[in-house]
């Protein structure tokens, strides 16, 4: 059963999806901002997050919210906090290349209880509320049942930033290259997650991303029978923007190639 923040999430998300189809067949007057090399923000991603903000803060007013565009508004002593993207993949978006997504997640004190990645091209919206599992269009899912990373399609995300670790990632992409079956990069780390969670990957990894782009996907893969963690196998990659996710055992052995190339970053 949904739960009403959940109903509440998904309202949002469905209100930031039409915006983004409505748009999508107009790119070419999009107005968008450079926020750094490689980082864009468009009007439909601020037009996105304000629909999404209006909808929680019309149920939720005691509730904090997070934003990537705006920041945080809201009570700051509130247990409860929002943590929204409007448009994962805006760079995708942009280039009508069709994967990018809604992502809203709550966090009460420590932990991420409820997640919404709304895919507004393929019309799919992939849920979880802490301790009741993940669900693609109210259908649960799991993780796939692979445990080798030779049998193993992997997601990953490229450095996009000039002060990202370049040399630590190219060792690791290396490694995966010649040991999985398959990398790929979308360009959209919650769906990535999310595909983690219906078994369509079969793990992920990323430097340097920020909690919006991981919060409800994390939730995703953990209800969906994942694990997730930064890259020292600890549970700060909200704080640290380092995550790991995968099936139970391909994960460990993925772990073990990122840390091992890792291991003196903090």
């Amino acid at each position: 059963m949904s739960t009403p923040m959940l109903n509440t999430a998904l309202k949002a998300a469905r209100a930031a999806c039409a915006i983004i189809n409505r748009a999508a067949d107009n790119l070419d007057t999009l107005e968008v901002h450079r926020k750094g090399h490689s980082d864009y923000v468009s009007e439909i991603d601020v037009a996105c997050e304000r629909a999404i903000v209006e909808i929680l803060r019309e149920a939720y007013p005691r509730h904090q919210i997070l934003g990537e565009e705006n920041g945080t508004v809201g009570p700051e002593n509130s247990p409860f906090q929002w943590i929204i993207d409007p448009i994962d993949g805006t760079t995708n978006f942009m280039h009508g290349f069709p994967q990018y997504a809604v992502s809203i997640a709550l966090k009460h004190e420590d932990q991420i209880v409820e997640a919404v990645v709304a895919d507004p091209v393929k019309n799919e919206i992939f849920t979880a509320t802490r301790g009741s599992g993940a669900f693609l269009n109210g259908r649960r899912i799991r993780v796939s049942k692979r445990t080798t990373l030779s049998e193993s399609l992997v997601g990953c995300g490229f450095p996009f930033r000039r002060q990202d670790n370049v040399e630590q990632f190219l060792a690791v992409f290396s490694q995966l290259a010649k040991t999985t079956s398959g990398l790929r990069r979308a360009g959209a780390a919650s769906l990535d997650l999310a595909y983690v969670a219906a078994g369509r990957l079969d793990a992920f990894w990323e430097p340097n991303l920020k909690p919006w782009d991981i919060a409800a996907g994390s939730l995703l893969v953990l209800e969906a029978g994942g694990l997730v963690t930064d890259f020292k196998g600890e549970t700060d990659f909200l704080d640290n923007g380092q995550i790991i996710a995968g099936t139970p055992k391909v994960f460990g052995q993925l772990l073990a190639v990122v840390n091992k190339n890792y291991g003196d970053i903090k």
